[in-house]
C-alpha cells in the first residue's frame, strides 16, 4: 500500500531521492545536465510529498510558487526504478495538485525532457499539455514544458 507525507524540502527522505534523481537525470543527460542542476536547487519554502511503500521512501515530488499569480510548478517528481508502473507518480502528482488548489492555485506547469517519454505520456495522461518554454528553459532543445489548469469547485 502506497501512503503519501506532505513534508518540507529538508526531509531526509525527500533528499535522499533527490539524489537518486539526480543521477538518474545525468545519465539521461551527460551533455547537458550542468545546464539544469542550478534550476533543480529546491528552497526551503517548496511544498514537497514523498510516497512510501512498507514505510520505504520511493517516490517524490514537489510543487513552489511561480511569479505569475495563481501557477504552481511541480519539480523534483520521481519514482525508484523498482517501483515504477504501479501509479506511484499518479498519486504523488495528484497530492501536489489537490495541496495547489487548496491554497488557491489555478495552474500548475513543469518542465521535463526528450529523454522522458514515460514523464511525457503520464503528464499527458493527467491532463497537462504542451506549452512554450517558459525561463530558464526557453531555449534548451531538450526541455518539453507542460501546463495544466485546475477544475474549478
Amino acid at each position: 500500500m502506497v501512503s503519501l507525507n506532505r513534508t518540507s524540502a529538508d526531509h531526509p527522505d525527500f533528499l535522499f531521492l533527490v539524489e537518486l534523481l539526480d543521477k538518474d537525470l545525468w545519465n539521461r543527460y551527460p551533455d547537458t545536465q550542468d545546464f539544469f542542476e542550478a534550476f533543480n536547487v529546491i528552497k526551503l519554502d517548496a511544498q514537497v510529498v514523498v510516497a512510501y511503500v512498507d514505510d520505504q521512501p520511493v517516490g517524490c515530488g514537489c510543487i513552489r510558487a511561480m511569479p505569475t499569480q495563481g501557477t504552481v510548478e511541480i519539480k523534483r517528481m520521481y519514482v525508484k526504478d523498482e517501483a515504477r508502473g504501479k501509479g506511484i507518480a499518479r498519486k504523488i502528482l495528484g497530492e501536489l495538485e489537490a495541496w495547489a488548489v487548496e491554497e488557491g492555485k489555478e495552474r500548475a506547469i513543469l518542465e521535463t525532457g526528450v529523454n522522458q517519454p514515460e514523464a511525457v505520456s503520464l503528464y499527458r495522461k493527467l491532463g497537462y499539455e504542451q506549452i512554450e518554454r517558459y525561463e530558464p528553459y526557453v531555449d534548451s532543445e531538450a526541455s518539453i514544458c507542460m501546463g495544466k489548469a485546475f477544475a474549478r469547485k
